[in-house]
């Protein structure tokens, strides 16, 4: 959704409500393709600081489906963005590199929402989701999903420092 700034700057310390309505459907990252399961609508204010200066402000409740890191299982995770930022029109490309402000999401005189929710979402993202605090995870050797009930395989693990003696029985047999 784009909204279109020139409102704002026509006049300074002017804000400007929007209500604003998420159009991605998914989270598509390098991280890989995360469906998004709720999303509100929500309110976004932008105000002129003057001097080309505008600052964005908001609220976004959405849910992201993510496996967990554990067992696979799908997981809908809460996320709340709380957008604050401060955006430069006049600043130039350089200028933004050098001051590491990754603000893509303004085109010219209009604002990217879906844009500038992705970049939220990046920064928001969980470390670790985990579909429960004691999750066991898989079975290394069948991939069963140990949080079902016991795949039967035998887990007894050997020091690796004793593979070689391990391998001289097995072969004297």
């Amino acid at each position: 959704m784009l909204i279109n700034l020139t409102d704002v700057l026509s006049c300074e310390e002017k804000t400007v409500m929007c209500k604003v309505s998420l159009e991605q459907e998914s989270f598509d990252s390098d991280l890989g393709n995360f469906p998004i399961a709720e999303k509100a609508p929500f309110e976004l204010a932008v105000t002129n600081l003057g001097g080309k200066k505008l600052r964005i402000a908001g609220r976004a409740k959405l849910a992201v489906v993510i496996p967990c890191d554990r067992c696979l299982e799908n997981v809908k995770t809460p996320l709340v963005l709380v957008i604050d930022r401060e955006v430069d029109l006049e600043q130039t490309a350089e200028g933004r590199i050098e001051d590491l402000d990754e603000t893509d999401f303004v085109i010219g005189y209009n604002l990217d929402v879906d844009k500038l929710i992705y970049s939220e979402i990046l920064v928001n993202w969980p470390m670790k989701t985990l579909c429960r605090e004691d999750c066991k995870g898989i079975c290394r050797k069948c991939g069963a999903n140990l949080n079902h009930g016991e795949c039967g395989c035998d887990t007894a693990e050997l020091d690796p420092r004793m593979a070689v003696i391990a391998e001289i029985f097995k072969n004297s047999h």
